[in-house]
């Protein structure tokens, strides 16, 4: 996907050992950064990543913890403002799936199940999902602590309990 703060793992040459991996971003991986996340900046970006691969499963287990700060802009009063995100996971995957395979498979199986994630071109970028960790986590409208939406009408309340059809009388 991009090719910058990247840390991309050939499957095939995983050892069966568990690894750990502490990626950190610096200032240009923070600006490429901001551009996915679609925020003002990212001041810090780092993770620390366990994985195991099983050879005899063919399965990959990754675990791990996302930290960000990332200056946010509020929806309500529009002032930037800075906030900490951090976020433990756990993902599998599947090294021998395929998206076809994957697809029947979710058909046969409840929602509740844990379907592992697919492997593709037999790579797994580590950054790309550090990445979307914390995208999954963010607030689709953030807003600053203890700030909260209070809505006033333009109109005067004498209005608000007339006819509405009153106003459509005004506009002839």
């Amino acid at each position: 996907m991009q090719n910058f703060f990247s840390y991309r793992l050939q499957v095939d040459r995983l050892p069966q050992q568990e690894q750990h991996y502490r990626l950190r971003a610096d200032k240009e991986d923070c600006a490429k950064i901001r551009e996915i996340l679609k925020v003002p900046a990212v001041k810090s970006f780092s993770s620390d990543i366990n994985l195991k691969f099983n050879q005899k499963e063919h399965r990959i287990r990754l675990w791990g913890r996302v930290e960000a700060e990332l200056e946010l802009e509020s929806v309500i009063s529009l002032e930037l403002f800075d906030k900490k995100y951090e976020t433990d996971f756990e993902l599998e995957y599947d090294t021998e799936a395929t998206l076809k395979s994957q697809r029947q498979e979710e058909e046969e199986l409840s929602i509740e199940d844990n379907i592992p994630d697919v492997v593709i071109n037999g790579t797994i970028d580590l950054a790309d999902i550090s990445i979307e960790q914390i995208a999954l986590i963010m607030e689709d409208y953030p807003r600053k602590e203890g700030e909260r939406f209070e809505f006033r009408s333009e109109f005067k309340e004498e209005e608000n309990r007339k006819n509405p059809f009153e106003v459509l009388k005004k506009l002839k």
